[in-house]
């Protein structure tokens, strides 16, 4: 795809580091210390080889990429029937803490001491291949510095913030979203509203389904979007051309047709603010009256003094006025941005509606779908299935939508090795509950602002009244 990330690792790219199940997010930038996994190092020589790379850190926490060592299959291994007789008691390995730490000062690499502990250990060959397999691992985990950089994506950094940080992401499981961007059917070419709370996770997975191709309206609470885990994508700026933001307190005005004049009003007060702001600017404090008697070194002196101030109150206006101008800019770009993404909503003709907040569903669905065109799915997603049991109920008395759906991602991961795949013992308690459905063309008689529709009560035929003295006794 033109204009989408290198294969190689640049200084600048947004990277991932993988340890084993573990991943960090980190900007490539040389001589930059990082701390990962109780292991520091700098990213210097990562730079220009391919994403997916291994590397090893070196003494002076350097890195080289790993050269794979081919293990000898020539001898059989010693192994034990079953683990009954094996006692931890913590006196089965010869080599002591100091020993290891020698022999990592000496510069000995991380495979040589998980060989030099296996020699040392009493019990080693007493184990079962399984068990044998199993110390191996261990050890080679906590001895061997090896850091693989992976290219970042949805799936990667849905697992990263899901296993870091999983409150800042409302919990939402990585499986979870795959489906969300399923039953929203995003892909290029599509205008599309997103509404969450999940530091820029959800917005960047929408991104990348979406290629740069088509527009996103972000819409966010207070007073700005946050986009975090959006960063960590690694877009290109291209990416971020139809990309529009637009806060939740004015989605009202929109709906009511009185946003244009609220900008109106508001602009008008800032313009007054920055007249007053020039108003208020302190004045120059009068001189103090010279002393009749004055030398000429001193006059000197003085009048030295007086042109360096001078100077610097020319500098000081000068940079006060190109704040101010830097100031207006800034405002001028962000109303531009306000009103093109207020025009968009205002054509109700979005392809599909994603939400997953913090906040009560029901208000923002409500709110939101008058701006999704007919026959376009939308998503809501709720760590809770409370909030989404009282949105189901609200949406089947507004009317408008079909394939209501409330449903349950369920998630087990499977441990896949020759002769030992089963379930693992740990797995994730609960990804959250989805809403999904299609919105379908509402006939009604005025567009009311508020969200609030009570359910439209047909009114019986007149074939079918009748009177309680007509009935028959």
């Amino acid at each position: 795809m033109e204009g989408g990330p290198s294969p190689r690792i640049r200084e600048g790219d947004c990277a991932v580091l993988k340890r084993d199940d573990v991943f960090k997010a980190v900007s490539v930038l040389r001589r930059r210390k990082i701390i990962f996994e109780k292991q520091w190092f700098y990213l210097d020589n990562a730079i220009g080889h391919i994403y997916g790379t291994t590397f090893e850190v070196t003494s002076g926490g350097n890195l080289q990429p790993k050269q794979e060592v081919e293990e000898t299959t020539t001898e059989a291994k010693e192994a034990g029937t079953d683990n009954r007789n094996i006692v931890d008691d913590g006196k089965s390995q010869k080599l002591t803490h100091d020993d290891i730490k020698a022999l990592k000062d000496k510069g000995i690499k991380g495979q040589e001491i998980v060989q030099q502990l296996i020699e040392n250990s009493t019990t080693f060959r007493d184990k079962t291949e399984f068990a044998q397999d199993k110390y191996i691992k261990k050890k080679k985990k906590k001895y061997e510095a090896v850091i693989t950089i992976v290219k970042p994506s949805t799936r990667i950094l849905s697992t990263m913030y899901y296993a870091r940080e999983p409150g800042k992401i409302n919990h939402l499981r990585y499986d979870t979203l795959a489906q969300m961007l399923t039953l929203g059917n995003i892909h290029a070419g599509t205008k599309m509203i997103v509404m969450e709370t999940c530091a820029g996770l959800v917005l960047g997975a929408v991104m990348e389904r979406m290629g740069g191709y088509g527009s996103i309206i972000q819409m966010y609470p207070g007073g700005g979007p946050v986009r975090a885990a959006t960063s960590c994508f690694g877009f290109p700026k291209a990416f971020f051309d139809n990309l529009h933001e637009f806060p939740l307190s004015k989605v009202q005005s929109v709906l009511c047709g009185t946003f244009s004049t609220e900008e109106n009003a508001v602009l008008e007060e800032e313009s007054n603010g920055l007249g007053e702001e020039k108003q208020q600017e302190p004045e120059e404090e009068p001189a103090a009256e010279a002393p009749m008697e004055m030398n000429p070194t001193e006059e000197q002196d003085t009048m030295d003094i007086s042109a360096e101030d001078g100077e610097f109150k020319e500098n000081k206006e000068k940079e006060n006025k190109e704040n101010v101008r830097e100031k207006q800019m800034k405002q001028w770009e962000r109303r531009k941005k306000l009103k093109e993404a207020a025009a968009l909503l205002r054509e109700k003709n979005a392809d599909g509606l994603i939400v997953a907040s913090k906040f009560h569903p029901t208000p923002l669905l409500l709110s939101l779908l008058e701006f999704v065109a007919p026959s376009r799915p939308f998503v809501v997603y709720c760590q809770y299935k409370e909030p989404l049991l009282e949105c189901y109920t609200k949406l089947r008395e507004r009317g408008g939508v079909i394939n209501l759906k409330l449903s349950e991602s369920w998630l087990r991961n499977y441990q896949v090795l020759p002769d030992r795949s089963h379930p693992k013992l740990t797995m994730s308690g609960g990804g959250g509950y989805l809403l999904s459905g299609i919105t379908v063309l509402l006939e009604k008689g005025s567009s009311d602002c508020s969200n609030s529709q009570a359910p439209k009560v047909e009114e019986e035929p007149s074939s079918k009244r009748c009177k309680l003295q007509d009935l028959p006794c």
